[in-house]
């Protein structure tokens, strides 16, 4: 999927994951739980780089970052979404990061990536769940093997 796919879904990305999270979806296990609020305030700060207003409270959990981030964002909803064709289409500029100065669109792209693929796999692990498969932590996956 390219970058308008992912701008497309992103919303719809973000309401899947967060209703996973408040149906108990238990990511504690999973990367996820450490990945989720770091791509969330990343996505805010580059957000904020092309001209958004997000402020992110310190402390949340993962679920209740999203639900803070997506209220932001649908608060002001025909802003951001502009905000963001605005960066996509925007090939020149730069922001600065602790690692150097990175593009703008590449950094938002990354995120909508990102999105996309962790709405993917609360899915999987909804359906898994509903399922009746045991958790990754109780099935014996990544485990080590001892000899």
């Amino acid at each position: 999927m390219e970058a308008a796919g992912y701008y497309e879904q992103f919303e719809r990305n973000l309401v899947i994951i967060l209703s996973a999270l408040d149906a108990g979806l238990n990511i504690s296990t999973t990367a996820l739980n450490v990945s989720l609020p770091l791509e969330v305030y990343v996505l805010s700060e580059v957000l904020n780089a092309g001209g958004g207003q997000f402020r992110l409270s310190a402390d949340l959990t993962p679920r209740e970052q999203v639900r803070e981030f997506l209220a932001q964002f649908q608060g002001n909803e025909a802003h951001n979404e502009a905000l963001m064709q605005r960066i996509l289409a925007d090939k020149k500029s730069l922001m600065r990061t602790p690692e150097g100065r990175v593009l703008t669109k590449e950094m938002l792209i990354r995120r909508l990536e990102y999105f996309n693929e962790a709405a993917r796999q609360v899915n999987v692990m909804r359906n898994q769940h509903s399922l009746g498969s045991p958790p990754q932590s109780r099935s014996g996956v990544g485990l080590q093997i001892t000899t």
